[in-house]
C-alpha cells in the first residue's frame, strides 16, 4: 500500500495572520504535523506540503519533504479542502507519483501522536474501508439550535428529546469528527468530490486531542495541552 501525506497550509488566515507558520511550543505550527507524519510511519519522500506561501514551503523543505505550490484559485477563502487536495493529487500524478491512499492531516489540529497516524494506516491497510476520519467518542451530545420561531428567538434540541432526558450513562455512544486528519483514495475523492464516501471508518482518538486552533485563545489552550500531555512524555 502506497500512502502520501498532503498537508494543506495556506499562507493567509482571516482569524490569525500567518497562523500556519506561527510559533507553537517552540517551532512553527506546521512543523508539528510534518514531524508527526514522519514519526507515524509515512515515508518522508511521500510527504508534501501544499501551500501558496513560499515561507511555508521552505519550512517543509527544511524537513526534507516535498512541496506543491498552489495558485490563488485553489488557495483563496472560497477554495474548499477538496479542491486543494484534488489539485495536489493531480500535480503529483503529472510527476508520475500515484498513491493508493492520501493521509490528509489538519495543521491547526497539532494535538495528535504518531500512534494515531499508525492506527489510521492499519485501518487503510485492512482493505475494509474506502475512507477514514479521526473522531472522539462521547456520550454527551445535548445540542441545540436557534430557530426563527418564538421571541426573541426559538430553540430546538438536536438529536435528543429534552422532555425525556436520559441519564448520561444511558445515552448512546456517539462520535464527534475532530478534524485531526482524513484518509481517502485519490480516484474516489476525484469521483465524488468529497473526502468521505463508500465504507467510512473512524479512527478513534482521545478526547484531549480534539482541539483545533482558530483563535489566539485556542493557541493558548492547545499550548497548555501540548506541554502537559505530550512534551512531558
Amino acid at each position: 500500500m502506497k500512502v502520501s501525506s498532503i498537508i494543506l497550509a495556506r499562507g493567509g488566515s482571516k482569524g490569525i495572520p500567518n497562523k500556519n507558520k506561527r510559533d507553537f511550543c517552540g517551532k512553527p505550527l506546521i512543523s508539528w504535523t510534518i514531524e508527526q507524519c514522519i514519526e507515524g510511519g509515512i515515508n518522508k519522500d511521500d510527504i508534501f506540503v501544499s501551500s501558496d506561501s513560499q515561507d511555508i514551503l521552505e519550512i517543509g523543505h527544511s524537513y526534507g519533504v516535498g512541496s506543491i505550490f498552489r495558485t490563488p484559485e485553489v488557495s483563496g477563502d472560497d477554495a474548499t479542502s477538496e479542491l486543494s487536495w484534488i489539485y495536489s493529487i493531480n500535480y503529483l500524478k503529472k510527476l508520475g507519483l500515484n498513491y493508493d491512499w492520501i493521509f490528509a492531516p489538519q495543521v491547526t489540529s497539532p494535538i495528535r501522536e504518531p500512534i494515531d497516524i499508525k492506527n489510521g494506516l492499519v485501518m487503510a491497510q485492512s482493505g475494509v474501508w474506502d475512507s477514514l476520519f479521526s473522531a472522539t467518542k462521547t456520550d454527551q451530545c445535548s445540542l441545540w439550535k436557534r430557530t426563527k420561531n418564538g421571541y426573541p428567538y426559538g430553540l430546538e434540541s438536536i438529536g435528543y428529546d429534552y422532555k425525556n432526558r436520559k441519564r448520561r450513562q444511558d445515552n448512546d455512544i456517539q462520535y464527534i469528527e475532530n478534524g485531526s486528519f482524513y484518509m481517502f483514495k485519490p480516484d474516489l475523492i476525484k469521483k465524488f468530490n468529497n473526502r468521505m464516501y463508500g465504507n467510512i471508518g473512524i479512527v478513534e482518538m482521545d478526547q484531549w486531542k480534539s482541539f483545533e486552533i482558530d483563535s489566539i485563545d485556542d493557541f493558548r489552550i492547545c499550548s497548555l495541552i501540548m506541554k502537559d500531555y505530550m512534551l512531558k512524555k
